[in-house]
């Protein structure tokens, strides 16, 4: 890297972090003044927790929006003070005025990307816990926000679960399904409320139903309580009853592999996975789009020209 590169880069660097603060703090700003008006009371320390872990997810989402402000800006410092004109005489193109930049955005990509995968689920689940729990004090939207309607593979059984809270390890609408090797339903069990804690679970409130080639019909018991010995504890089922947001990419994969495996529709949990690759990508995009914007009419409009063409790419 030579001088001129260095200097393009710093300008790069001094536009992007500057976007990066700037939009950052927009953003909590907006979305902590909503959240104070339609949730009234919510002491200050809970309110600072929540966007503590909400602050990557923020950092997050506004890489690609810095990048083409940052884009945008340097190469238009460079036009309006003609050092962009002094590049060009010295033989360096366009593409290769731009190459740094573009360098460092392609690093950034690959943060995005491990922010994405590595950090913010980890992060989203703390943040959904206490919004649902601290601020809407409504714990059991925390429960079905993350885990509605969780489908379940484990050999020859299928589990349906309307809603799973993993923190006391209860769930509601538990229906189980049995099958012979050829995947034949031999025995259908539902229940109203289940405890998943370790390999006993406790039933409560359902049916059992039985389905044989002798009989016609199937046969159908009631009870109030049951124990079933399953062959996995509950937390290797709560681990798949996340969405998206909370799963990094191999956990999503090898969730929507045993779904796949199950006959299940896996369409949007594949959209989720792919979209967490162009996301990352998106930064270029954006910077790529920025560039032909930044190199003409180079004393004309200002900085406010250069907001408002960042404003409209964004």
């Amino acid at each position: 890297m030579n001088r001129i590169d260095k200097y393009i880069s710093g300008l790069f660097w001094l536009y992007f972090l500057g976007g990066i603060l700037i939009f950052a703090t927009i953003f909590v700003a907006i979305d902590a003044l909503g959240l104070i008006v339609e949730y009234k009371n919510v002491p200050s320390d809970i309110l600072l927790s929540y966007y503590t872990y909400s602050l990557p997810e923020v950092i997050y989402r506004m890489v690609p929006v810095a990048c083409v402000m940052s884009i945008v800006f340097s190469l238009s410092t460079l036009n309006k003070s003609n050092e962009l004109v002094a590049l060009y005489s010295t033989g360096m193109s366009l593409t290769r005025i731009c190459a740094p930049m573009l360098i460092w955005v392609l690093v950034l990509c690959g943060f995005e990307y491990a922010i994405g995968d590595r950090v913010l689920p980890n992060f989203a689940k703390s943040k959904n816990y206490i919004f649902y729990n601290q601020i809407k004090k409504n714990p059991s939207l925390y429960s079905m926000v993350k885990t509605n309607k969780i489908w379940y593979r484990s050999k020859d059984t299928i589990f349906y679960i309307k809603t799973l809270n993993e923190q006391t390890h209860k769930a509601q609408g538990l229906t189980l399904y049995y099958f012979i090797d050829a995947w034949d339903l031999m025995q259908m069990i539902t229940a109203k409320e289940v405890d998943l804690s370790g390999e006993n679970w406790q039933l409560t409130d359902g049916t059992v139903t039985l389905f044989t080639e002798d009989s016609s019909f199937p046969l159908t018991s009631q009870f109030k309580t049951k124990t079933i010995v399953m062959g996995e504890d509950a937390k290797d089922l709560t681990s798949t009853a996340h969405t998206s947001d909370v799963l990094s990419n191999a956990e999503l994969r090898q969730f929507i592999n045993k779904n796949k495996d199950a006959g299940l529709d896996t369409v949007r949990y594949e959209v989720s996975y792919h979209s967490k690759f162009s996301y990352a990508l998106s930064a270029i995009v954006m910077a790529l789009l920025g560039i032909p914007f930044s190199v003409t009419r180079g004393r004309s409009g200002g900085v406010m020209r250069n907001v408002g063409i960042c404003l409209g790419l964004i």
